[in-house]
């Protein structure tokens, strides 16, 4: 066997050469030439594709070399090589070299027919820049002789264009293209500025010596980034709401019936009115949905006035648990158990980081084994089955709910649709049922992605005929837990405190009889008081739940003394709290202002005393000692005169007459023989002026 192979040298324009096949393997074996799995050169076209021109170039091509090509190993020999060429040449009225170009196309790239066609995708310049320098490229202007012929756009245009558009229209303000040229021309293609009433304005450089508006917009959409365009014009939250590649499918990760239950909630866009007096327009609800990601059925709904808050989700969360036919029945819709066949915990829950994102959900996760997932911030597209169903139920029936939100209400002479309101919250939660049940038995999802067994199965594409075949064909992940252990863990949970007054919870007492059997009372009295984990219901603050474990609990009280705060919610018990707060601490601003006050006052008294006080020691003659020694009989004096003012007389006469005026001049002062006398006189006199 020969060891001859010939070859050609793919990235040369040359003519095929013997080697031995032995090199190669060499190299192989040494790693010196590696076999490629795919030919660089491997062309595969459909003909329908192909132009007119395309083909008649290759099957001329093939024509001229098509009896030559497979006479080898002849024709790789240079001088028989030579001859078959030239006599080709001369048949076909080709040169020779065109022959050898045929020749060499077609061994260089895989000696196919198709190989000779001819390489018009890479023809013209499609993606690659155009040389800037010379004369003006593109379209001659109009009138080029006034307003010349503008300019190409170079390197340095280009930067200043990428600039422009940077600063300008990526940007919060949120400027127009138009506006974008039109700023960076007054920033960068001016010959200085004028000054105008003590403002710089720019003096732009003629339309010859500028980029024209077409020019810029070209490069802009040459360039242009979406991504970041809406991202810094907007925000990048509506970029991946609105704009980003949609790849998925919200089914994905869920493998069957109650793998993963998306919840949600909205403002309904309908007034309602007050049962008990229906001229009482009561604002509008808020609508929860619980919705099973493989089927895409309603397995939970919460109409109310609740939230969007903890308790609102949990009152959703606790239906998907309840039986629907007894709910149902309480708005007065019959149903039977195969048309709503929900009563189940799922695997996981995904939230959008409001009610599921609280200390609340702990419980779940915890106690009920529920895993609890959350969408990022402001990404409702990561909940497409629950936003859609709101809109799916918006647009089933708001046409039809007298009260309905209107968005051209505020055009002048339009109607405000909040007195059309008619519907009570019963009602319009009836509707909402009703909505449900036709979802879940009716709605046909013409693009649900069925995998083969359901295809084989036939299955209907509605929500409950996919529940009932996913709960016989896959792996059931959904879980029957009572529905007052799932409200037990669902309600908010804290610590309670026992002391010698009761539990104390949230500034209230409570009592329980395992509390009282086991002398709870008598031993924080004694002992010291220590905390208990307890389940509450906002709304209803005259029970709390002491939680023992899981699924079970005891029941406590409020205590009788307490019956301001019975019936009421914690809002209102808060509040109440506060209020006395509030009045505690008001009154203890006006207790430190009337306690200065009173300071003030004492102060003031102490003053006149010590000035009084400080004259007559002035003028007196007594010693320090004669004034100690004197106390006694001094409070002796000071007793009786208070006595005579201070004694009780009843009917007492006030006699108004002025009093005769005598002259002390004409009265020689007598002068008692004991000098007490003479003392308490004084001090009748000095308390007399004092009075006055």
């Amino acid at each position: 066997m020969s060891d001859l192979t010939y070859v050609i040298d793919v990235n040369a324009n040359k003519l095929p050469y013997a080697k031995t096949i032995s090199e190669y393997k060499v190299a192989l074996d040494t790693e010196e030439a590696i076999m490629l799995d795919k030919d660089p050169f491997s062309r595969v076209v459909d003909e329908e594709l192909l132009s007119e021109k395309a083909k008649a170039i290759r099957d001329r091509a093939w024509e001229a070399i098509s009896s030559i090509v497979i006479l080898e190993p002849e024709i790789y020999y240079p001088r028989e090589r030579a001859k078959h060429v030239k006599t080709v040449a001369q048949k076909y009225g080709l040169s020779e070299k065109v022959i050898y170009k045929y020749l060499k196309r077609y061994w260089i790239r895989g000696k196919i027919v198709n190989a000779l066609l001819p390489d018009y995708d890479r023809c013209g310049g499609r993606g690659k820049e155009r040389n800037s320098k010379g004369i003006k490229r593109g379209r001659p202007r109009k009138h080029a002789d006034i307003v010349g012929d503008g300019i190409n756009v170079d390197e340095e245009i280009k930067r200043i264009f990428r600039i422009a558009i940077n600063r300008f229209y990526y940007s919060s303000a949120k400027h127009s293209l138009t506006m974008t040229y039109e700023l960076m021309l007054k920033e960068y293609f001016n010959d200085g500025h004028r000054m105008v009433d003590g403002k710089k304005i720019p003096l732009l450089k003629s339309s010859s010596e500028i980029p024209t508006f077409g020019q810029f917009r070209y490069f802009f959409e040459k360039e242009r980034n979406i991504k970041r365009e809406v991202s810094t014009r907007y925000s990048p939250k509506k970029y991946e709401q609105e704009y980003r590649p949609v790849l998925g499918s919200s089914s994905t990760d869920a493998i069957g019936p109650g793998s993963l239950f998306q919840i949600d909630a909205t403002v309904a866009d309908v007034y309602l009115v007050s049962r008990f007096n229906r001229t009482h327009i009561i604002g509008r609800p808020v609508l929860y949905i619980v919705q099973d990601c493989f089927s895409k059925l309603i397995v939970g709904l919460y109409v109310g006035l609740e939230g969007p808050s903890w308790i609102g989700a949990a009152m959703a969360l606790a239906n998907t648990v309840g039986n629907k036919v007894s709910f149902c029945s309480q708005y007065g819709i019959d149903i039977q158990e195969e048309e709503w066949p929900v009563h189940h915990l799922p695997q996981a829950i995904l939230a959008d980081r409001g009610e599921m994102l609280s200390d609340n959900a702990e419980s779940l996760i915890m106690n009920l084994g529920i895993t609890v997932k959350n969408t990022p911030p402001f990404r409702a597209d990561w909940k497409p089955l629950v936003e859609r169903y709101f809109k799916l139920t918006n647009e089933r029936t708001k046409s039809l709910l007298p009260g309905a939100v209107n968005t051209d209400f505020m055009q002048r002479g339009g109607r405000d649709y909040r007195l059309d309101a008619k519907l009570d919250l019963m009602q319009f939660t009836a509707i909402i049922i009703k909505c449900a049940l036709f979802h879940n038995n009716h709605y046909r999802i013409d693009n649900y992605n069925k995998d083969e067994m359901m295809v084989a199965d036939e299955v209907e594409p509605i929500p409950r005929e996919i529940w009932n075949w996913g709960i016989a064909n896959r792996m059931g992940k959904l879980r029957h837990v009572d529905e007052e252990v799932v409200k037990l863990n669902l309600m908010p949970s804290d610590n309670g405190v026992v002391t010698a007054k009761g539990i104390r919870f949230k500034g209230l007492f409570y009592s329980s009889k395992s509390s009282m059997k086991e002398q709870w009372f008598v031993k924080a009295r004694s002992s010291g008081s220590w905390k208990v984990p307890v389940c509450y219901d906002p709304r209803n603050m005259n029970y709390i739940y002491i939680k023992k474990s899981a699924t079970e609990f005891e029941k406590c009280y409020l205590l009788e003394y307490q019956t301001a705060f019975k019936g009421k919610y914690i809002e209102e018990i808060e509040y109440l709290m506060e209020w006395e707060k509030m009045q505690k601490a008001k009154s203890l601003d006006e207790g430190l202002q009337a306690k200065a006050d009173l300071i003030t006052e004492i102060e003031t008294i102490v003053e006149g005393a010590k000035s009084k006080t400080n004259k007559e020691l002035s003028l007196s003659t007594e010693s320090d000692a004669q004034r100690k020694k004197n106390i006694r009989q001094n409070r002796q004096v000071e007793k009786e005169i208070n006595r005579e003012t201070e004694a009780f007389e009843l009917d007492k006469q006030i006699n108004d007459k002025s009093a005769e005026v005598i002259s002390f001049n004409d009265i020689e002062e007598e002068l008692p023989s004991n000098p007490l006398d003479l003392l308490r006189r004084k001090q009748r006199e000095a308390f007399g002026k004092i009075r006055e």
